[in-house]
């Protein structure tokens, strides 16, 4: 029986596992997919998660192929409106590090344990002193489970009716580009139009990710690319826009779970918080959840008794973190809608203003500077 047993193997899972591993912890993966990959496509790590990853390795792993975006821009109507400077942060990681998620979990495993893949969890029971795991092959035990499974693993821990829940109407298209050299090639830009918001980031090897508010319409594939390219030849990328060749969906929702502990079993990332993927936030929050966590855990497998008091501490932190995230990302989604040519121009020349006057604040809110993990 290993002395901790983590549900779901995406980043958030893979994080924990491989630093319980490294504390020493006999620990164990269940995972649905039979192989990996899928799920959410997150590409940008922010300054404290960087920080929190470098003791076990992670951080010197992702930098060797990330980009480290240290500018970004918002534009409207061919000019820039003002600049975000991740350089002026007061940070280890003064810029944002994007890579592709799949590259971003082989970083991240380590020395941790291979997940048992293709096991669907079934229900999630707790005891006196274990936590028993049922799935469609068979029951597993653990003194603490901690469920890491994104949403999917919602439901195994919270009735629907305890969990806070808010809709958006927002729906965005999305894909990933190779691009000829260009003089903004390590720059994210943010294009604001009547239409809605275009943001571009950089990933290695001259690939940019394009992700556009969209207005809806037919859900098949080549509808899908019509519209993503329709809208980045309005928004100011034309000549990207001849490149795309597909396309995907997304919608956003905001769900905050009441608590993170109930005794033994913890629930970590998306199971617990979700919010708009547009920026990384949720990927980050998950990881940050993961790093903190660890070595509370590791601490109560070695001493034999819970450390109470810390773990606490623990849930209060991460669940501040994910309602302040939570208000970020709404705020971004507003401002990212479509609006008329004369709500547009203010919307701009606002905009602009607050970049101009924030200095460091903007970029230090938008790189999880207010997350409680980077205190």
């Amino acid at each position: 029986m290993p002395e901790v047993l983590v549900v779901g193997a995406g980043p958030v899972g893979t994080l924990l596992a491989a630093e319980l591993t490294r504390f020493g912890v006999d620990v164990a993966v269940l995972e649905r997919r039979p192989a990996a990959g899928g799920g959410s496509r997150a590409i940008g790590l922010h300054a404290p998660t960087l920080a929190a990853l470098e003791s076990g390795g992670a951080t010197e792993r992702i930098l060797t192929r990330a980009v480290r975006v240290r500018r970004g821009e918002a534009r409207s109507d061919g000019r820039t409106l003002g600049v975000v400077d991740f350089g002026r942060l007061d940070a280890r990681h003064p810029y944002v590090a994007t890579l592709p998620q799949g590259e971003t979990e082989a970083a991240l495993r380590g020395d941790g344990p291979e997940p048992e893949r293709g096991l669907t969890v079934t229900r999630v029971t707790r005891d006196r002193d274990r936590v028993r795991v049922d799935t469609d092959q068979g029951e597993h035990v653990a003194p603490i489970v901690v469920m890491a499974g994104g949403v999917g693993a919602r439901g195994l821990v919270f009735r629907s009716t305890a969990l806070r829940r808010t809709a958006y109407p927002d729906r965005y298209l999305m894909t990933d580009a190779a691009l000829p050299p260009r003089e903004d090639a390590e720059t994210a830009v943010v294009h604001l139009a009547p239409g809605g918001v275009l943001e571009s980031f950089p990933l290695p090897d001259g690939q940019r990710r394009f992700v556009a508010w969209d207005a809806g319409g037919s859900r098949e594939p080549h509808a899908l690319t019509a519209r993503l390219r329709e809208a980045m030849r309005e928004r100011g990328e034309s000549e990207a826009a001849e490149l795309v060749t597909s396309a995907t969906e997304f919608g956003v929702r905001r769900v905050l779970a009441p608590a993170l502990r109930r005794d033994r079993l913890f629930v970590i990332g998306d199971a617990a918080h979700e919010i708009s993927p547009i920026g990384g936030q949720g990927l980050n929050l998950g990881l940050l959840d993961a790093a903190t966590l660890a070595p509370l855990l590791a601490a109560w497998t070695r001493l034999g008794s819970a450390p109470e008091s810390d773990l606490a501490e623990w849930e209060r932190d991460r669940l501040r973190s994910a309602r302040v995230a939570g208000r970020l990302a709404a705020v971004n989604m507003g401002l990212g809608r479509p609006v008329s040519r004369r709500a547009h121009a203010v919307r701009s020349r606002v905009l602009g203003s607050v970049l101009t006057a924030t200095g460091s604040l903007v970029p230090h809110a938008y790189a999880m500077g207010l997350d409680a993990a980077g205190r």
